[in-house]
């Protein structure tokens, strides 16, 4: 990571400091203040990278501090974060309007998160998320549409259709992982234990050694979290560092978000060369799909590079996929048949869909959209 410079202005001495050190940890340079005059000094002197206010600040608000640094061209562009213990939506929107770029309210979450916020607004990790293997996300907007075995399934197949690649799943699906029960894996190593390694240990080399190898499956592993309570302590700020390094060291990177869209999540949506949007034939799916897909473009998400799967694997009801395409007002790539029972018996069974039913049709359709999201990640990367 390379070193930055960070300000942090507080009056309050224990929770600078705090900050402080755990920035400091991270590789930063942290320069204090304990007053809003202080800080505006050290602003223009220092001309740190980011800035971290806390806006109840007495002698200066944090409000008048952030109109005085977008007003000086030396500092107009500088990233500005509130970090609060003012929760309330007037504070909120003051800050915002008054220039800041993000408002984290003080709680046990803070810190992570004003982690991962450094790390977005720096710019951090986001020149490495564009090189290296191809990054492919896969989401949903409603929980129990198939997200994590669809994931499993296409990763294998990918594998399969492209021996010569090195393929790696990532499960982040908050706040237990789903994609350890459908392979098999029983081991200790998980995202949240990763994310607590320091920084230096968790190279591209470590991703590459170190994972485990679902042979049956053809890919390495990142599970998820083992349960509700271990996800607490995940450290969100990592996440964008960790996936750098598996892009470093994998020609594909699958990341199953399942429906856990987050400040986690968003920038791995943001930077993916392809977002898998997997739907239910169910309506209120269908329609909450296209609320997700209405919010992922207003973040920037090209349709370029969405790629749409319709899984009526559990059911035949719902709606057709022309309709779901008339609610969505997007193309749907591809359908998942209807599988009956096949699909939860090949994930107790911990086998990928076409080892277990070679001859199903389901089996086809699995390997042709392998091969459709990776030459649709191709181009998109192309672009």
């Amino acid at each position: 990571m390379p070193e930055k410079k960070i300000l942090v202005i507080d009056a309050d001495v224990a929770s600078r400091n705090f900050i402080a050190r755990t920035l400091s940890e991270q590789k930063y340079e942290v320069i204090q203040a304990g007053s809003g005059k202080e800080g505006l000094i050290y602003s223009w002197r220092d001309r740190p990278d980011v800035v971290v206010i806390d806006p109840t600040i007495t002698d200066i608000t944090g409000e008048e501090i952030a109109r005085k640094l977008r007003q000086d061209a030396r500092t107009a562009q500088m990233p500005l974060i509130a970090l609060s213990s003012d929760p309330s939506v007037v504070r909120i929107k003051a800050c915002l309007d008054a220039g800041f770029n993000e408002y984290i309210t003080k709680s046990g979450q803070a810190v992570p998160m004003l982690t991962e916020t450094i790390n977005r607004l720096l710019g951090i990790s986001n020149a490495a998320i564009k090189q290296g293997g191809l990054l492919m996300v896969i989401l949903s907007a409603k929980g129990g549409v198939g997200t994590s075995s669809l994931c499993a399934n296409i990763a294998m197949n990918i594998a399969q259709n492209q021996p010569e690649a090195r393929v790696v799943v990532a499960d982040m699906v908050l706040p237990i992982g789903s994609i350890a029960p459908i392979v098999g894996y029983t081991g200790n190593q998980n995202i949240v234990t990763i994310t607590d390694m320091p920084p230096a240990e968790t190279t591209p080399e470590f991703f590459q050694h170190q994972l485990p190898e679902m042979n049956l499956w053809r890919f390495h592993l990142l599970a998820g979290s083992p349960d509700p309570e271990s996800s607490n302590h995940l450290k969100a700020g990592r996440m964008m560092d960790i996936i750098a390094a598996l892009k470093a060291s994998y020609d594909f990177v699958l990341v199953d978000i399942g429906r856990a869209l987050s400040r986690i999540t968003l920038p791995l949506i943001q930077h993916a060369d392809l977002v898998t949007l997997v739907v239910s034939t169910d309506p209120s799916a269908v329609s909450l799909t296209k609320t997700l897909w209405d919010y992922l473009k207003n973040k920037g998400v090209d349709s370029s590079s969405i790629y749409t799967i319709l899984n009526r694997a559990v059911g035949l009801e719902g709606l057709s996929k022309t309709d779901a395409e008339k609610i969505l007002e997007i193309e749907i790539n591809s359908t998942i048949p209807y599988l009956g029972n096949n699909f939860t018996f090949a994930n107790n069974h911990n086998q990928p869909y076409v080892l277990k039913f070679p001859k199903d049709t389901a089996a086809l359709v699995f390997k042709e959209i392998a091969k459709d999201m990776s030459a649709l990640a191709h181009r998109s990367r192309a672009e």
